[in-house]
């Protein structure tokens, strides 16, 4: 259809692309000071959120521990039983260096950090809902009482879910405009400035939609096949996409199109162990994350060798998860398995381990369980005896600590070792979920989109999964939610 011309009702102060957490924020941030924000959902109404409607809601931030987010979080009676060890500014600085090899833009970082609890506590004041999320980052302990660990103790009630509902109701509260059905094809540029978007309605007419400020806020391009192959290499097209089917890159390649510069690592991903056989394991609104399988530090993996080829206990879930994926990619056929026994398996995640549907053989022995997944029983047996006999049983098992407990082998398992030798035994499917791309758009501290000579594009923001510099190889959970927040933040404080 031939485009239309603009007219006084499709003006607006702020435009967000996108309807996930960060555009929602973004939203919130410019609605709150009078802006006349439009926002602009892909997705029709049954299908919004974007990638953070699919996560469990978990959110890395700086806190003094429980004392300190009491404030803002749901009661609980276990809170009186409950140690949630502070982790600082610094804790969260170092561990963003730490799993991104130094790859990370400091800047970046330092705001990310020390802005991360103030911009729950505002999220939380329009209305959105926090609690701790003893189910994920916490096991109980033999007397009573829960140690969280690793950093990531708060998530939104209601899971993804929860939150983008959250969202919604805030966006309606505070008057900004929310459409779905909206895909946004172009940027609309005059004199070097954005001064607007192209869309096709859901009707399929394309009009042009002017406002002082668009802030990009849509995701990756972690749903094209072809955008993956192209940068993250041979192999990625055949991922499992966890999250939104509308997250194709069409806006990156827009802004890229105006002169706008490439941040961070185009060539890596968030990518997890995943389902590999259940119907319908990809993008699923009912199972959302309950797809992923992340108990894995507790047993071994082995691929269709019969091999481990990673170290399952290398450090606490949260700092490993989001690179396994791709490591899983890499073996023969694109699967592996997570092995337990029986007395592993009280432990497991039962969100993600009872789910309905789940992908699992589970058999006597080990034989019979190499044979019921089609790895050679030998093969199995061998590895399983090798790892069993290379644990030092002297290092109490502790879930909650890095225990040291390992087994010495290569590769090693340096924590939470334990011999899998008690029927019956089961063995967990998963292939790699890819969850969004590292690369995106180079930015200032505010969201203020650079081009390729380091200048502001006027009018143009970025924030969420289009904002790269802050990831690359691995990501810490819970960082991904905490930057669309603090971000988002800032540039809807701005545009």
């Amino acid at each position: 259809m031939p485009e239309s011309n603009h007219t006084p009702a499709n003006t607006a102060d702020v435009i967000v692309v996108g309807g996930g957490n960060a555009a929602f924020t973004a939203a919130h941030a410019a609605a709150v000071r009078g802006r006349k924000v439009l926002l602009l959902e892909k997705a029709p109404r049954e299908l919004f959120g974007g990638n953070s409607y699919y996560t469990a809601g978990a959110t890395r931030i700086a806190h003094n521990g429980l004392a300190d987010l009491a404030d803002f979080i749901e009661p609980d009676e276990r809170h009186a039983v409950t140690e949630v060890p502070a982790y600082s500014v610094e804790d969260y600085v170092k561990d963003m260096e730490k799993v991104t090899g130094g790859r990370n833009d400091a800047a970046l970082t330092e705001v990310l950090a020390a802005e991360s609890a103030a911009g729950l506590r505002w999220l939380h004041s329009l209305g959105l809902r926090y609690r701790l999320m003893y189910e994920r980052q916490a096991y109980e302990r033999p007397d009573g009482t829960y140690l969280f660990w690793g950093g990531l103790h708060v998530g939104n009630v209601g899971g993804g879910e929860g939150l983008m509902h959250d969202h919604l109701r805030v966006a309606e509260r505070l008057g900004a405009e929310v459409r779905f059905g909206q895909d946004v094809v172009g940027l609309v540029a005059e004199g070097g400035a954005v001064v607007g978007v192209t869309v096709r309605e859901e009707g399929g007419a394309v009009v042009r939609l002017r406002a002082e400020s668009v802030i990009l806020a849509a995701g990756g391009f972690e749903a094209s096949r072809e955008l993956r192959a192209e940068h993250l290499g041979p192999g990625w097209e055949n991922a499992k996409v966890r999250g939104t089917p509308f997250n194709t890159g069409q806006m990156l390649t827009a802004a890229l199109g105006l002169g706008a510069a490439r941040g961070g690592d185009w060539s890596t991903c968030h990518s997890t162990q995943w389902d590999a056989f259940t119907p319908g394991n990809e993008s699923n609104r009912e199972l959302t994350n309950r797809l992923t399988r992340q108990s894995y530090p507790l047993g071994i993996i082995v691929n269709a060798l019969g091999e481990r080829f990673v170290d399952e206990g290398e450090d606490f879930r949260n700092y490993t998860y989001a690179k396994l994926g791709r490591a899983v990619l890499e073996q023969p056929g694109s699967i592996a398995y997570q092995i337990f026994d029986a007395t592993l398996r009280p432990l497991l995640r039962s969100e993600e381990y009872d789910m309905p549907g789940i992908s699992v053989e589970t058999a006597p022995t080990l034989e019979a369980l190499a044979r019921r997944i089609g790895v050679d029983p030998e093969a199995l047996v061998k590895t399983v005896n090798d790892y069993n006999t290379s644990i030092d049983l002297s290092i109490p098992f502790d879930p909650n600590i890095k225990d040291g407990r390992a087994a010495r082998m290569i590769p090693a398992k340096s924590n939470w070792a334990t011999p899998l030798a008690t029927g019956p035994f089961y063995a967990y499917p998963v292939t790699c979920g890819i969850t969004f791309t590292f690369g995106g758009l180079k930015s200032d501290t505010h969201g203020r989109v650079l081009d390729t000579d380091g200048r502001e594009i006027p009018g143009l923001f970025v924030c969420g999964e289009m904002l790269g510099g802050l990831f690359a190889d691995n990501y810490p959970g819970g960082s991904g939610l905490a930057a669309g927040v603090v971000f988002g933040r800032r540039a809807g404080s701005l545009a």
